[in-house]
């Protein structure tokens, strides 16, 4: 039978109130008093029940992770770097997945709040105006990936992806391409809003007029990619290079190359954002806009941690700088 806390009580010679402090982390009390319990604890296998900490402390060493696309293989590394950080603490992580729903993330946010975890990680596909109002005034942190928040509930990790664009376009005008493309992701997606003004800038800064017909929106998968490379290149035979929102973006469009006859980058240079695994053992290899998605992760979750240690407290969002892979396609 499972020892429960008045058999620690008894074999330590002490209250149970006691013994939930010490368990709790509450108050002062003796080393030696401390310590007695502690023995009592490991000689008896005592295992403290999360529900009954979480009544007393009002925490349940829960975090919420809600991502975009779990298939998108930027994420699985982000989850690592979120996970490094909360486990060795004691958190365990509730994983949801939008698939770029607004309902379905408002609907894990809900459910992330019923069960009352500590605080939430969100990378979401949409305005968070109305979710935030929901999550942030039961006073439980939020932190948003590329979304900047205005409440002292909320907080931000942003990555540069104005500057990723910038650097992508100006790689190709160093490389003397005047007729580059872009295929800009989702349209309700604050990356692509920022990646899309480098793209523009840059362009103009080189004075390249931007042909706003050769800017195509969709959704950040392959397939997208292809199809609306595809149709690019077809109709617009003079583009030469393409940026692409994201990686998956990219190799759809190196995929719709191949089909017609295109060789990467003799007549058609390609340029990623994200540098997911493998980008750079196919052939040719992508140049890519390198984002630290490990590193993501972790100050995602640092920044959870240093909310739930001062709540309330605004704190300025963090940025994650980028870097250009140049590699064979570009």
């Amino acid at each position: 039978m499972p020892a429960k806390l008045r058999d620690v009580a008894q074999k330590a010679g002490v209250s149970i109130k006691t013994v939930s402090r010490v368990v709790n982390h509450q108050g002062e009390l003796a080393e030696s008093t401390r310590a007695r319990v502690l023995v009592a604890i490991a000689e008896l296998g005592y295992r403290p029940s999360k529900l009954a900490r979480a009544l007393v402390t009002h925490r349940t060493d829960t975090i919420g992770l809600v991502l975009g696309d779990i298939t998108n293989p930027f994420f699985p590394e982000v989850a690592r770097g979120v996970l490094d950080v909360a486990e060795p603490l004691g958190y365990s992580v509730f994983l949801c997945h939008s698939d770029g729903d607004h309902q379905r993330e408002i609907r894990s946010l809900h459910s992330l709040a019923d069960h009352a975890v500590d605080g939430i990680i969100i990378f979401p596909t949409y305005e968070l105006e109305e979710m935030l109002d929901q999550v942030a005034v039961s006073g439980r942190p939020l932190v948003s990936v590329n979304r900047p928040l205005n409440s002292p509930w909320a907080s931000s990790v942003m990555i540069h992806s104005y500057r990723g664009g910038r650097m992508a376009v100006a790689h190709l005008l160093a490389r003397q391409h005047r007729t580059i493309a872009m295929l800009a992701g989702p349209t309700a997606d604050a990356h692509r809003l920022r990646r899309t003004k480098g793209y523009r800038d840059a362009l103009l800064e080189h004075g390249v007029p931007v042909r706003e017909e050769w800017i195509v929106p969709g959704a950040p998968i392959q397939a997208r990619g292809r199809e609306s490379a595809r149709e690019l290149l077809l109709r617009y035979p003079e583009i030469t290079a393409i940026v692409a929102y994201n990686d998956l973006l990219a190799l759809g469009a190196m995929q719709a190359c191949n089909e017609l006859g295109r060789r990467v980058p003799d007549d058609c240079a390609i340029v990623g954002f994200d540098d997911i695994p493998l980008v750079d053992s196919i052939s040719p290899s992508l140049t890519t806009v390198r984002v630290d998605k490990y590193g993501l992760g972790r100050q995602a979750m640092n920044r959870l941690l240093q909310m739930l240690a001062k709540p309330g407290v605004e704190l300025e969002p963090i940025w994650l700088d980028v870097e250009l892979m140049v590699r064979q396609s570009a």
